[in-house]
């Protein structure tokens, strides 16, 4: 597990489904457009011109990297909380959990499992945990 890509609310970003699966699909499609002679014809296409831009930014820079890294939702209030604290994650943090995260929480039920584990076990279990679940393809 590289830490880099912990975030703050509990989440790491090698198991995010859009740098997992959609990034790697997207180089894949932008080379096959390309390819095909799409990049000269894009702009007969309705609102692609938009598109195509979009999907070479993914081919070629990739997508976001990590909260800790400077990606991510600037105004993320899990991360700002956790960074005027001083913790490395909030589930780490003494008010653990708190309204920042009761309210970000909600659809995934796997980061409240995965913050308690953070919690009762430390860290080296939940990066186990992470790489695991990476090695079996699992996405958020």
């Amino acid at each position: 597990m590289d830490k880099k890509f912990s975030c703050y609310c509990g989440f790491y970003c090698e198991n995010c489904a859009v740098k997992a699966k959609v990034a790697p699909a997207a180089k894949i499609l932008y080379a096959e457009m390309k390819n095909a002679g799409f990049e000269k014809i894009i702009h007969m296409f309705p609102g692609a011109d938009g598109f195509w831009s979009f999907l070479k930014g993914m081919a070629n820079d990739g997508v976001c990297v990590s909260c800790r890294e400077g990606g991510g939702n600037p105004e993320c209030a899990i991360r700002i909380c956790a960074k005027e604290k001083g913790v490395e994650m909030c589930a780490l943090c003494g008010s653990y959990p708190c309204e920042k995260f009761d309210g970000y929480s909600e659809g995934y039920l796997v980061l409240k499992h995965d913050n308690v584990l953070l919690r009762e076990e430390g860290m080296d279990a939940w990066g186990k945990l992470q790489d695991e679940r990476r090695a079996a393809g699992f996405t958020y």
